[in-house]
């Protein structure tokens, strides 16, 4: 193990000529250097995060949702019945013309109120607009504070306030996974939770491997075109459809500007001297 271990952290791989892992084990005053043990404090902080999210979406979002007459009521309950929602849960949600007409013969129902039964029962489990504006106007929030916050450390080195950021930032990702399983399911579960857990990777090995500069340019690129995103949706909740159009328009500019234009820019050059200066 011993010997593998040697192999693996090897220092004429991982670091530049003349520099050891001592050198950064113990550095010259004033100076620091990412350590892995500092991303622990993220953890604790995506547990802060997520009770924030949820007295801020039952408070501060909801109250904003009911000014906006988005009330938090619920679609028309489908009336109990234990066949059908035993063939809704283990077989179908959308029976066919088929399962339709032996659903009709079993219970001695007419083949519409069987199929109004279903559609009332689908309905059910669809977040109501008030739900989707609470979590978009979180999400706006975040963004647009952390995007403020951090746009000033583009240019830094690891600084306090940059420490700062990178740990908010993986924290957020953290209690996004958390808030899946107690969010409403969407068909995108899965993807959204690889998204997720490889963002969570990301930002760590950026992290630990003392590439913040590069690491702060990622996020803060993606975090400019996501307030405005959630911003149109916000807008689409709210039935303002020009003020949606105009910052959707906004946001695909946003997003085709950082995305494709600043963010390949820079991490070319970056990337460009980071092995011009390894080899």
């Amino acid at each position: 193990m011993a010997a593998l271990s040697a192999w693996f952290w090897n220092e004429r791989f991982w670091l530049p000529h003349n520099v050891t892992w001592a050198d950064l084990a113990d550095p010259a005053p004033g100076v620091e250097y990412p350590k892995a043990g500092h991303l622990f404090t993220a953890l604790p902080l995506a547990l802060g995060i997520f009770a924030v999210r949820i007295v801020f979406e039952r408070f501060i979002a909801s109250a904003c949702a009911r000014s906006l007459h988005l009330q938090p009521g619920i679609a028309r309950r489908a009336q109990p019945n234990a066949v059908l929602e035993k063939v809704f849960t283990s077989i179908t949600k959308n029976p066919d013309s088929r399962h339709l007409d032996g659903l009709s013969k079993q219970l001695d129902w007419e083949a519409r109120k069987v199929q109004r039964w279903f559609r009332h029962r689908r309905n059910q489990d669809k977040p109501s607009t008030h739900t989707k504006f609470c979590e978009s106007m979180w999400r706006f929030t975040f963004y647009l504070c952390i995007f403020t916050y951090g746009f000033q450390f583009l240019r830094q080195v690891m600084t306090p306030g940059l420490y700062h950021y990178y740990v908010t930032e993986l924290a957020f990702y953290w209690s996004l996974m958390f808030s899946q399983f107690t969010d409403i399911k969407r068909k995108d579960f899965l993807i959204m939770f690889i998204h997720h857990l490889a963002t969570v990777g990301l930002i760590s090995f950026s992290y630990v491997n003392n590439m913040a500069r590069v690491g702060s340019l990622v996020m803060c690129v993606h975090d400019a075109s996501d307030f405005l995103l959630e911003a149109a949706k916000l807008a689409n909740y709210a039935k303002y459809q020009r003020l949606c159009d105009f910052l959707f328009i906004v946001f695909s500019v946003v997003f085709f500007i950082t995305r494709l234009v600043i963010y390949p820019y820079f991490c070319f050059i970056s990337f460009f001297f980071f092995f011009l200066f390894l080899f």
